[in-house]
């Protein structure tokens, strides 16, 4: 059997560090759920665009604008979508960062959350 290379995994961040980052403006916190998860618990200041929308240019084009040219770091409540936000990202330009476990590793840290629908980040 011949070998075939694997393209590298994407880059992966743990919560706190990723909180820490989107805190201090380095980051953007970047929520692939849908919307009704992100309206029931979020991070602070995490901007929604869910992982649909991002298979269309529109999305691209919100999830890259709503970046600013900042690392982005796709979190979602496990970690899977997030995983598939950052390769799709990544392969169009955007460099973009898991954040393992997703939120519920974030809420495992005991990292601050928001519960219920609030303006502190958004939708695109």
């Amino acid at each position: 059997m011949a070998w075939t290379p694997q393209p590298p995994a994407p880059a992966q961040i743990d919560p706190a560090e990723a909180h820490r980052l989107a805190a201090a403006g380095e980051a953007l916190l970047l929520d692939v759920r849908e919307p009704e998860e992100h309206a029931e618990l979020h991070a602070p200041g995490a901007v929604l665009v869910p992982l649909g929308d991002l298979g269309g240019a529109a999305g691209l084009d919100a999830a890259r604008a709503a970046g600013g040219g900042r690392l982005v770091l796709a979190v979602c409540r496990s970690g899977n979508r997030s995983q598939t936000a950052t390769e799709l990202l990544n392969a169009h330009g955007v460099p973009t960062v898991n954040v393992v476990g997703g939120m519920r590793a974030w809420l495992r840290a005991g990292l601050p959350v928001h519960r219920d629908a609030c303006r502190c980040g958004g939708a695109i």
